[in-house]
């Protein structure tokens, strides 16, 4: 698929790995539209990269179809989509004093990751199938799973599940629509300096940095931004989740 030209929508684009994607996307000469819940963020970061900021919450299928329509009317109809809206909440199955996990925690995690994530890629694939073939396709579709689908953590029994589907869902989601010439492909990142980290000290920054074997250090945004923009730009990766962390196996804690 080439970049240059097309349209695009990056979710969870107004900080991390989003902002990094839809920058990276913008500077490859795409109309990128950023969906977030930042309002404030969003607007600012949109801005400063030529992108544009729709307030949207991923989950809610109605709020989806409507932005993806406004931003058609924009930009066009968008042939990427970039799916990095998620929340990181961390809770016991059952915690201090026999207190279990709150179940509307594990809901929301599961609404937001999973259900948000499907959604909007399933409300894209739709209006990319009515398109016609553009170099051999129509759209690709680059999902965010985490390593933890696969080493999760304690306290990360939500999150897991949730990113755990994502790394379920890709294969079938993509011979679901290979007749349509459409991709769905997954990136899986390991410890990575997005807000959340950034906001530690710089000892915890380093201390989880040197747990990846090579290169020793937190990954860049900007790493998985280059990373969607291959698979974005390679017609052959299809179906597939890419581990990206350095080799890190997570420990239990």
């Amino acid at each position: 698929m080439h970049i240059d030209g097309t349209a695009a929508i990056v979710t969870g684009g107004a900080s991390g790995l989003g902002f990094a994607t839809a920058k990276l996307l913008v500077e490859n000469g795409a109309k990128v539209t950023i969906f977030d819940m930042n309002g404030e963020q969003g607007l600012a970061n949109a801005a400063a990269i030529g992108a544009r900021f729709s307030m949207v919450n991923v989950a809610d299928d109605v709020a989806v179809a409507a932005a993806l329509d406004d931003a058609a009317a924009v930009h066009g109809a968008a042939r990427i989509l970039v799916n990095c809206a998620g929340i990181a909440p961390a809770s016991r199955t059952v915690g201090k004093h026999h207190v279990p996990h709150p179940i509307d925690l594990y809901r929301r995690t599961i609404e937001v990751n999973l259900i948000g994530t499907f959604t909007v890629l399933s409300l894209f694939a739709e209006r990319c199938a009515a398109l016609d073939d553009y170099d051999g396709e129509r759209g690709v579709i680059v999902n965010t799973a985490s390593v933890a689908a696969y080493d999760g953590q304690i306290g990360q029994a939500a999150y897991a599940a949730s990113k755990g589907g994502i790394v379920s869902m890709t294969l079938p989601i993509a011979r679901d629509l290979a007749s349509y010439k459409i991709r769905a492909m997954a990136i899986a990142p390991g410890i990575f300096l997005t807000p959340m980290v950034a906001a530690f000290s710089q000892t915890v920054q380093d201390a989880l940095g040197s747990q990846v074997p090579h290169p020793s250090r937190l990954g860049q945004p900007a790493e998985y931004a280059r990373l969607a923009q291959h698979i974005i730009e390679n017609a052959m990766l299809n179906g597939e989740v890419i581990r990206l962390d350095g080799a890190i196996r997570m420990g239990p804690r």
